[in-house]
């Protein structure tokens, strides 16, 4: 399932939200928590989630950033690369045996940060006109704040493809890559799986491709209006994961 827009909205608890985890617990249902956002780790990501009254292991929440370092590591094992990015994503590549270095590296990294550097964004632009390959976590254009929307990873790597010429490789949803190394984690099938999601231009789209069946819920970006505008439909459209309380062994 996603996290923002899915169990909380912002650092507010989504009613229901709680119980539906509980009841996957209670039931043994393994599940998996992704979000596209690259800038905290999971143990960061299951703090914040406790202080809205979800208990979710950092081992169940499943990041782009954490899909990135599981991709680098299949294909160039120890390898390096030059991250415009914060800790999630530093320390999953980290983990990986990856060095970070602004000195040739094989990888330029783009993730999610709360103030891109002019400085990192020219070095990166440099790097890649050298020949470094260009990845980025997740394309997402725009992020939420209580101000209004901000830039994201998906505008600054639009910024380095017209200076450059060379676009990145997007490993976040709704890329099915990232969808088929969470259910690699959790040990599942897509046979067997299904994804929980408010986007249709990501949750559901991701979903549809790695072979799942798949949820929207109201409680996030998309309306019943906005679901129409997309060639494609998730399989069950509906108010909160709340109405699936009682249901979590046939949602359907």
């Amino acid at each position: 399932m996603d996290m923002d827009g899915v169990l909380v909205h912002e650092d507010a608890l989504i009613p229901g939200a709680d119980a539906f985890l509980e009841e996957l617990r209670a039931n043994e249902i393994p599940f998996m928590v992704l979000t596209n956002n690259s800038i905290r780790t999971p143990r960061d990501l299951r703090a914040r989630l406790l202080r809205t009254g979800l208990d979710v292991p950092a081992e169940s929440i499943w990041t782009s950033a954490l899909a990135t370092a599981t991709f680098l590591a299949n294909q160039r094992p120890g390898g390096s690369a030059y991250v415009v990015g914060e800790s999630g994503l530093t320390t999953a590549l980290h983990d990986i045996g990856y060095v970070l270095t602004d000195s040739d590296p094989d990888y330029v990294v783009l993730g999610e940060t709360r103030t891109y550097s002019f400085e990192a964004i020219t070095t990166a632009i440099r790097l890649v006109e050298r020949g470094s390959r260009f990845i980025a976590t997740n394309p997402d254009p725009t992020g939420p704040s209580p101000g209004g929307s901000l830039p994201a990873t998906g505008s600054v790597a639009a910024l380095i493809t017209r200076a450059t010429g060379r676009d990145p490789y997007f490993i976040g949803k709704p890329n099915a890559l990232m969808m088929r190394s969470a259910l690699r984690a959790i040990g599942a099938h897509s046979e067997h799986t299904l994804m929980i999601g408010d986007r249709m231009d990501t949750d559901i789209v991701c979903g549809l491709e790695a072979g799942l069946q798949t949820l929207l819920v109201l409680t996030g970006i998309s309306t019943h209006a906005s679901v129409e505008l997309y060639p494609y439909r998730p399989t069950r459209i509906i108010d909160s994961v709340a109405d699936l309380v009682g249901r979590t062994g046939n949602p359907f």
